[in-house]
């Protein structure tokens, strides 16, 4: 299964990334906005993921996605099993949503 580890291991090479904890909620932002979220058992990450594609994502693949809760839905954001994804999955998952937050000549330095 995916753990916070992993996602630190990913994020530590993003730049103008940083990890904090909301509410004890481990959160990995670009700024000042987040682009991904850990459940507070770890078993669920929250990232950042267009709107527009989230629902065909969450039909395609219900067993790795969950549309994020009714208060959430106005955000560019998706709900991720972890026990559901392997670490190719995540990486691309968290590096597409921390480009989400950051400038494009910022995400660019990254392949």
């Amino acid at each position: 299964m995916i753990t916070v580890d992993d996602v630190r291991r990913i994020a530590a090479t993003l730049p103008r990334s940083s990890e904090g904890v909301v509410r004890d909620e481990i959160r990995f932002r670009a700024g000042r906005l987040v682009y991904a979220a850990f459940s507070r058992d770890e078993t669920v990450m929250g990232v950042g993921f267009p709107k527009e594609e989230r629902a065909a994502m969450v039909a395609a693949h219900p067993e790795k996605f969950m549309l994020p809760r009714t208060s959430e839905m106005r955000y560019n954001w998706i709900l991720v099993k972890l026990d559901a994804i392997e670490l190719d999955e995540l990486r691309e998952l968290v590096i597409d949503g921390w480009r989400m937050c950051v400038p494009k000549s910022v995400a660019a330095t990254v392949p």
